[in-house]
């Protein structure tokens, strides 16, 4: 299991805190000092869509420039997504062949006992 983010990101601390009071183990995949390839955020993308993953209220979208927030598709997401890791919604939550995006103690509690 992989949780991926950002590690001094509010919401991917939750859920770490979460996870380690559950007693789950992780691997933590911290995207700006591991990088993240484009393989995964395509992979991601086909499972929840690419909109579950760009983050439209992030600081960083706010500070693309027109042309780069003009004309979203996903294979333009997930572009500005490998080069800004910080448009990525965080924390993406990697079970077996579940995805989980942002932090739900409810989601997660519900992944764990099913």
């Amino acid at each position: 299991m992989t949780l991926y983010g950002i590690k001094n990101c509010d919401t991917v601390k939750k859920a770490r805190k979460w996870l380690e009071t559950n007693q789950q183990s992780i691997t933590f995949h911290d995207f700006r000092e591991d990088g993240l390839d484009r393989a995964s955020l395509e992979s991601w993308a086909e499972t929840l869509g690419w909109e579950a993953l760009f983050n439209k209220r992030s600081t960083s979208f706010r500070n693309l420039s027109e042309d780069e927030k003009a004309d979203l598709n996903q294979d333009k997401a997930i572009e500005l997504m490998c080069s800004y890791p910080t448009l990525i919604k965080r924390p993406i939550l990697v079970h077996g062949d579940q995805v989980l995006v942002g932090f739900n103690a409810g989601k997660y509690q519900e992944l764990f006992t099913s």
